[in-house]
């Protein structure tokens, strides 16, 4: 099942369901929005799954997907956090700033709370106020959990798993280092995240999604080129369900909580990939200097993911940089 938000001049927007093939949505009446349907999940689900079912049969009709009038599917969201689960990420972007990775790097994940008052649309555009702050994007994969109880282990995390979908993870990578200084975490690095058009249930994934980790391919394009395809799966050190396990030690987490993974990254080189942040250090390992820029007024940014048929799962994120 396949689900979208489309704009509708308030803050939350109209839920609708998504045909299989991307094609056709079918607005939903019996929310109010995505996250009331979260909210009220054990109801909603049956209802929404219905729905869906009869928009691939054709028994009801749709109206076409117009990816410039949807919304993030949750336009808000009560939480939003975000680990780095990628080991070889981590390694780079420390060396890249002139820091060591942590001495828990392999045993205890890291996690930040980003803004989650506002999401980008999947093809909004992304603000640059100051290039010398350094905007980079990132490819993530992202869930959506429903009401999470403290103390959930990494055996029962899947249970509270209700969507999966993209994320690109704006960030201000020269401001970072300052941050990071004070010991006080992210804040003015992250400006706001934008999701895939469509976030999905974990079924819809089949053999892909399996403990707690999608095993498919991001595919990423910077301004038009190929930057990177990393698989998502194997190499993510700490899966989703460690996660929950992790975010949950001291605390709950309200349905519609997003979850993002960090970003996706492969020790294979030939992978490319997710940020600009690697592809600069990995430059500077094999020359000395950092060659490619951050981004820039005009330049753009694909993010996806295709099935074996090579249909979007989630329905591609396409943003470009406007000077702000």
């Amino acid at each position: 099942m396949k689900l979208c938000t489309l704009r509708d001049g308030t803050r939350d927007g109209t839920l609708a369901v998504v045909r299989s093939d991307n094609e056709v949505l079918s607005p939903v009446t019996a929310f109010d929005s995505l996250q009331d349907a979260l909210e009220n999940w054990d109801e909603a689900e049956s209802v929404l799954r219905r729905k869906a079912d009869k928009l691939d049969s054709g028994d009801i009709d749709g109206q076409p997907v117009e990816y410039e009038k949807l919304h993030s599917p949750l336009p808000r969201a009560y939480e939003w956090v975000d680990g780095s689960a990628y080991i070889n990420h981590i390694v780079l972007v420390r060396k890249a700033r002139g820091a060591e990775p942590p001495e828990t790097l392999k045993t205890d994940p890291l996690v930040y709370q980003g803004g989650s008052g506002h999401f980008l649309g999947p093809h909004e555009d992304i603000p640059l106020y100051d290039e010398e702050w350094g905007l980079d994007f990132e490819g993530e994969i992202a869930v959506v959990m429903g009401d999470t109880p403290r103390g959930v282990s990494a055996d029962e995390a899947e249970d509270y798993i209700r969507l999966v979908g993209l994320a690109n993870d704006v960030t201000y990578r020269n401001i970072i280092p300052d941050e990071i200084a004070k010991s006080f975490g992210f804040f003015q690095s992250k400006p706001a995240t934008a999701f895939s058009p469509f976030f999905v249930t974990p079924d819809e994934l089949g053999d892909d999604w399996k403990n707690g980790r999608l095993h498919k391919e991001i595919e990423v394009e910077y301004d038009g080129e190929w930057f990177g395809n990393p698989n998502a799966g194997p190499e993510m050190h700490f899966s989703f369900h460690d996660l929950i396990e992790h975010i949950t030690k001291t605390r709950s987490f309200t349905a519609g909580t997003l979850l993002g993974s960090g970003t996706v990254s492969n020790e294979d080189e030939s992978n490319g990939s997710s940020c600009l942040a690697e592809k600069r250090m990995i430059e500077k390992i094999e020359t000395g200097e950092f060659q490619t820029p951050f981004m820039r007024d005009g330049e753009t940014v694909h993010i996806d993911m295709k099935d074996e048929d090579g249909e979007s799962i989630f329905g591609p994120i396409d943003q470009k940089v406007v000077d702000a």
